[in-house]
């Protein structure tokens, strides 16, 4: 395992599921962590210090350091302090895992402007807030003249990537990230700081309220959400460093580094098209249209050209 001893995570969201994962995998690698949680139902209602105080108690009980923060990651103030709170509770800080989402799923004509705007400010928000203010501090201490190796390590998911039908909102939100996450990383480049994505499957409150995710079988879960800290453990090693805007698509033990938008098919003509020539040229191309392969098609996509870990 990577020895993480000596730095300082945030890990946003992360009083249960994947959040809980990557804050108890963070501590076992020795860094020190402040678990936030703001403690609210899936649809982002409510507010509970229980959830966070949890898992800082159980990283205490294995030997690690750990402080609690119940901010609202959406709120730029509260974003802020809470980056502060790790910087004068522990000296420093490394990593900023930006976790923390909610879910409001509705089809798209029934959706109303509350269910849009609060997942947009959670997901996306809660993403810029954190990450702002942690590279402001970063930069300070770049042109201070400190070698700096920073991580941010941003949320996905297969919604925000494949597309998935009742969540234009949280989907929107999460293809919002994985940009958000390219451009970040091209900027903050200069200060030493990495910016990498995760679009994980997991079996957590959020997804098996959601989805089908089967029966949890004997022995290894491959939608286990330690699955998915493996990667953020291995992604915040010092040798990781030259690892940046990259959106890796986790399932059990397959991790794809996955690929944007590319050119695709490219109607070209020597000087501006005709609509109708485009609109021939197009249906030619197409015989049987074209339309989004949806989510399930797009991660079974993805697993058939994963990295596979060896199994021993």
């Amino acid at each position: 395992m990577p020895d993480l001893s000596g730095k300082t995570a945030i890990v946003t969201g992360a009083g249960r599921g994947i959040g809980r994962a990557h804050a108890l995998a963070l501590a076992a690698a020795g860094a020190r962590v402040v678990v936030n949680d703001l403690g609210a139902a899936l649809s982002g209602e409510g507010h509970d210090d229980t959830p966070a105080q949890q898992v800082v108690d159980e990283i205490r009980a294995a030997g690690g350091e750990a402080v609690a923060n119940d901010a609202n990651v959406a709120d730029f103030t509260q974003a802020g302090a809470m980056v502060q709170q790790a910087i004068d509770h522990f000296g420093r800080l490394d990593i900023l895992v930006n976790n923390a989402g909610i879910l409001r799923d509705r089809m798209l004509v029934n959706m109303t402007e509350g269910e849009w705007d609060a997942v947009i400010a959670v997901h996306l928000k809660g993403h810029f807030a954190p990450t702002q203010h942690a590279a402001a501090y970063w930069r300070e201490r770049s042109k201070a003249g400190e070698e700096v190796r920073a991580r941010v390590i941003n949320t996905s998911s297969p919604s925000g990537v494949f597309g998935n039908i009742g969540q234009a909102n949280y989907g929107a939100a999460k293809a919002g990230i994985a940009g958000f996450t390219l451009i970040v990383a091209q900027e903050l480049a200069r200060y030493g700081v990495t910016v990498n994505c995760l679009a994980p499957n997991a079996r957590t409150r959020m997804t098996e309220d959601t989805f089908d995710m089967g029966e949890r079988g004997e022995g290894w879960d491959p939608l286990d959400p330690e699955n998915v800290s493996s990667v953020v453990v291995a992604l915040c090693a010092d040798e990781a460093q030259t690892i940046t805007g990259q959106v890796f698509h986790v399932w059990g033990g397959a991790v794809n580094a996955l690929q944007g938008w590319t050119g695709g098919e490219l109607f070209e003509a020597p000087e501006r098209w005709d609509p109708d020539a485009l609109l021939g040229a197009m249906l030619d191309r197409f015989p049987n249209g074209a339309a989004p392969a949806g989510m399930v098609a797009g991660m079974q996509s993805a697993g058939g050209q994963s990295l596979r870990a060896a199994q021993q």
